[in-house]
């Protein structure tokens, strides 16, 4: 009973150092894109992306009146994902523009991007120890039938 605890806190251990890497590669690659690109390129996405947020809204609505299956929380985890990725690139180009404006509130412009850093994080964590538990489960039932 102990190896196993042991076993699956290693294994939780992994998933979030994992997630942690792999939310620290996607934040550096987006934020990278960001600041190489042409100066306001990527300023139009705050309109689709806060359009998409209040979808997502909407749907959470939605699902409390019809239920909730896993497929809409799929949609939602993924779907999040993809939206705060966007606003990795989105806020990366608003803090360059306020800061050739004049505004170095560094701390706010800070703030901004970790809480993006931070949903990324939240949502690989949770797609990682979503895919190992299915595949735990179907380990399971690959043994329990071979006995």
């Amino acid at each position: 009973m102990c190896h196993n605890f042991g076993s699956s806190v290693i294994g939780f251990c992994s998933i979030v150092m994992f997630a942690f890497l792999g939310s620290t590669a996607i934040f550096a690659c987006f934020t990278g894109a960001a600041l190489l690109a042409k100066r306001r390129e990527y300023l139009f996405l705050g309109g689709i992306l806060s359009s998409v947020i209040s979808m997502m809204l909407m749907m959470q609505f939605g699902s409390m009146f019809v239920g909730r299956g896993a497929f809409m929380f799929n949609v939602e985890l993924y779907l999040g994902l993809a939206v705060f990725v966007g606003y990795v690139l989105f806020d990366t180009q608003m803090i360059i523009e306020r800061a050739s404006l004049g505004d170095y509130d560094y701390i706010k412009h800070t703030l901004d991007l970790f809480m993006d850093f931070v949903a990324i994080f939240v949502r690989i964590l949770v797609i990682m120890t979503k895919n190992a538990n299915e595949r735990e489960r179907k380990d399971r039932e690959r043994r329990r039938r071979r006995d």
